[in-house]
């Protein structure tokens, strides 16, 4: 199996060129793009650079441990001198001023940045329908969805337009897409990786992490950019594994959690025999399979609306049209109000924090006419959607009812969790309830949208760690994946248990 281990071994020998490799990459973009929407921003030129800049490295000894790895980036992720815009024209003309902590990281150890991932704007979405450059399309059927939020991310290495990417996982946008494009997507245990530079969709729940062709690159991709953080508070200061090393040498006795509340009404017959076959498999090569039960799953969804839209009300609040991004056409606001520009200018500045609360109380202010127009016209749908249902849940006489009831609601999932944990070291499941779904067959369905993400939802409502695998191509011609989740800080066990059912598939 080709993994960028390999491809570094056959570049330290002469066989293979990171130049010519890059121009590889930069054809594949070239002819795949234009149909599959994975990439919203590459500069060919760049990429030029960056080869030729590595590949000196490399021979001349000091490449660092990424060197060969082409990376595609998703566009949420700040890159210094990138244009970072979540997919949403309330961000179309930002340019980031710094990279993120682990932007910074594979910087250092040599990666090649090739280009920027479509993704659902401000990562809300589970199809990358959302996004102000069009919908990404399923590389093994174009008239099927990615998944999302980071459907470009899935996208981009399942048409082999890149070795490896970033994505961004909230409720499962980097396991879904995954396992709808057919490639590994890992969600690390939240803080295990830096979140510094990621735009914030709900900080509680946001985790970077990496999509691959296998769980090897997985890994690696892994080690790389795990680890404690001082631009962080959040980060956490554990000890990061060694994953490459685990991966590769005999494993105990595997036991695996099955729970048959992930295995119930609304999950695809073929699916369910899909799974249940690998599952069979995996018994077969020293893996026991234990029952469990996570009685509280069947409130995931709701309780992880409540709290995830309530956050995402909260941090895009900044986006008021002021300071940066998409600004109304202040000519429109003078002619509705018969005010000159001058003087709107002279009111805003010489204006108090007292003078600012009043003026949003008024309809005739400058200021909220400016701050109306700036949101209503930089927002998508799904994305005001989400603001006014945070918004609602967090507003007086309704926070106790929803939003404090749902905190109490994840701390009963996270305790389903840790009892399970006691008896097993993983956790199975199917990723998604079905196949990629059609393009614009459920855009205006915001419930039968959000059920898609109905066994991802819960690890980042727990806060732990989980992967998706490919479990084989459904009779539709689409990929089906399988899905594991570990304990908090326990990466190791799940790429245990996904290398283990990769490696199951490639012998038969």
């Amino acid at each position: 199996m080709k993994t960028v281990l390999s491809v570094q071994e056959q570049i330290k020998s002469g066989k293979l060129n990171l130049r010519d490799i890059s121009e590889t990459f930069i054809s594949a973009i070239k002819d795949k793009n234009p149909d599959v929407n994975a990439f919203v921003h590459f500069n060919e030129e760049t990429v030029r650079q960056q080869a030729s800049a590595i590949q000196q490295k490399i021979e001349d000894g000091t490449a660092g441990k990424l060197a060969g790895a082409v990376v595609g980036i998703k566009d949420v992720i700040c890159e210094k001198g990138k244009k970072v815009t979540c997919a949403s024209h309330i961000l179309h003309n930002f340019e980031s001023v710094y990279d993120a902590t682990v932007i910074t990281k594979l910087k250092q150890e040599d990666a090649l940045l090739i280009g920027r991932t479509n993704m659902d704007e401000f990562a809300m979405g589970s199809s990358t329908e959302n996004s102000i450059y069009g919908a990404s399309k399923n590389p093994v059927n174009t008239e099927h969805v990615t998944g999302g939020s980071s459907g470009g991310s899935a996208a981009a290495v399942a048409a082999d337009m890149c070795d490896v990417t970033l994505g961004s996982d909230t409720g499962g946008s980097i396991r879904q897409p995954a396992s709808y494009c057919g490639v590994v997507g890992l969600k690390p245990t939240y803080s295990r990786v830096s979140r510094y530079g990621l735009v914030a969709y709900a900080s509680s729940f946001d985790c970077i992490g990496p999509f691959s062709k296998n769980v090897t690159d997985a890994a690696l991709m892994l080690q790389t950019i795990a680890g404690p953080d001082e631009m962080d508070n959040s980060c956490a200061d554990v000890k990061v594994d060694d994953y490459l090393g685990a991966i590769s040498e005999p494993s105990d006795k595997l036991k695996v959690g099955v729970p048959k509340e992930y295995f119930g009404e609304g999950l695809d017959d073929e699916i369910r025999s899909m799974i249940e076959n690998r599952l069979s498999d995996l018994e077969k090569d020293n893996v026991e399979l234990v029952p469990v039960t996570l009685p509280h799953m069947k409130y995931g969804i709701a309780t992880y609306y409540i709290l995830a839209t309530a956050e995402a009300s909260s941090n895009l609040a900044r986006y008021d049209g002021v300071r940066y991004g998409h600004r109304a056409d202040f000519s429109k606001i003078e002619e509705e109000l018969g005010t000159e520009r001058a003087a709107i200018q002279k009111e805003l500045k010489g204006a108090s924090a007292a003078d600012l609360e009043e003026a949003f109380n008024s309809i005739d202010s400058p200021l909220i006419r400016l701050y109306k127009k700036s949101r209503t016209e930089g927002f998508g749908t799904e994305v005001k959607r989400r603001i006014l249902l945070g918004t609602y849940v967090l507003s007086a006489g309704y926070y106790d009812a929803y939003y404090a009831k749902a905190q109490k609601v994840r701390r009963l999932i996270k305790q389903d969790f840790e009892e399970a944990f006691e008896k097993v070291d993983v956790i199975v499941s199917p990723t998604a309830p079905t196949t990629a779904f059609k393009l614009g067959e459920n855009l205006n369905d915001p419930l039968q949208m959000y059920l898609n993400d109905v066994y991802t939802i819960s690890a980042n409502l727990a806060g732990i760690c989980g992967i998706s695998v490919p479990a084989g191509t459904h009779s539709n011609g689409l990929p089906v994946g399988i899905q594991f989740l570990g304990n908090a800080f326990r990466e190791t066990d799940i790429l245990r248990a996904a290398k283990r059912t990769e490696s199951l598939q490639t012998e038969a």
